[in-house]
């Protein structure tokens, strides 16, 4: 299928591994010019030159915290005008409802409710004045279904999908839309550390906790960074316009819901 967004620039988020390279790989695929960002340099001037070697698209990078205001603001400059924005950032730490204190807290909301909101207000006007815009938010599974131990990214990741609940039926008037992704667990970095996590406490091989894993979920697997991307990549085409306000979960049927 022809996405139809060939020529657009795109700026993704912590995108030099994991879920946000999966999206920008796909959105390059796709014929797309990318801004890359992420903390770490030396990962994503890799990833850029991969995509740049495979796809013949223009790959600018910005190594940057997003989640500070300094990194955005670096972020923002190197982006400049783009027509698409993949909003991404790791979770904070797990634990218990007694451990979390206002500081944890004020951090949660700074990185994944607060950075994202930011990028929204300063990106959505240009959007807004060339009559065509894609926001996707890559939130967490955890939003339909809370997860006790991330608490903090309960909370914080909630509020963002009530932010965009109502923007997003602000500004689809204008082309402009924006839905949420949300991300079961999927092949990541992420996903290989909690397995052996797992291992370790059960004193099991990492094989054997990954595989008691993918039997847990319907599909027998854990998801990939390339579907995931794929389903991000069609949710900024020109096919998605009247998708607004959505929250599209992927995570094999591991939220049994009749909605």
């Amino acid at each position: 299928m022809d996405l139809g967004i060939a020529g657009k620039r795109a700026l993704v988020c912590a995108s030099s591994k994991g879920l946000g390279r999966g999206c920008a790989q796909a959105l390059a695929e796709a014929g797309v010019d990318l801004v890359l960002n992420a903390r770490g340099e030396e990962a994503l001037l890799a990833t850029a030159q991969e995509i740049r070697d495979r796809y013949n698209v223009n790959v600018t990078t910005i190594a940057a915290d997003i989640a500070t205001q300094e990194g955005r603001a670096d972020v923002l400059k190197a982006a400049g005008e783009v027509d698409i924005l993949v909003n991404n950032a790791g979770g904070p730490p797990p634990g218990v409802w007694s451990d979390w204190d206002r500081d944890d807290f004020i951090k949660a909301l700074d990185a994944n409710m607060l950075a994202p909101i930011e990028l929204m207000k300063t990106l959505l006007p240009g959007m807004i004045d060339r009559k065509w815009g894609r926001v996707v938010n890559i939130t967490s599974a955890s939003v339909r279904s809370p997860i006790a131990q991330l608490g903090l990214s309960n909370s914080a990741r909630a509020g963002l999908t009530g932010y965009v609940a109502g923007t997003a039926r602000q500004v689809a008037q204008h082309g402009v839309t924006i839905n949420n992704l949300l991300p079961g667990l999927h092949d990541t970095d992420r996903a290989l550390s909690l397995a052996q996590a797992a291992a370790n406490r059960e004193g099991v091989s990492l094989e054997v906790a990954e595989e008691a894993r993918n039997s847990a979920n319907p599909t027998g697997r854990i998801g990939t960074p390339q579907e995931f991307g794929a389903t991000c990549a069609f949710m900024c085409s020109v096919h998605a316009g009247f998708m607004v306000g959505q929250n599209i979960l992927l995570d094999g049927g591991s939220f049994n819901s009749t909605t």
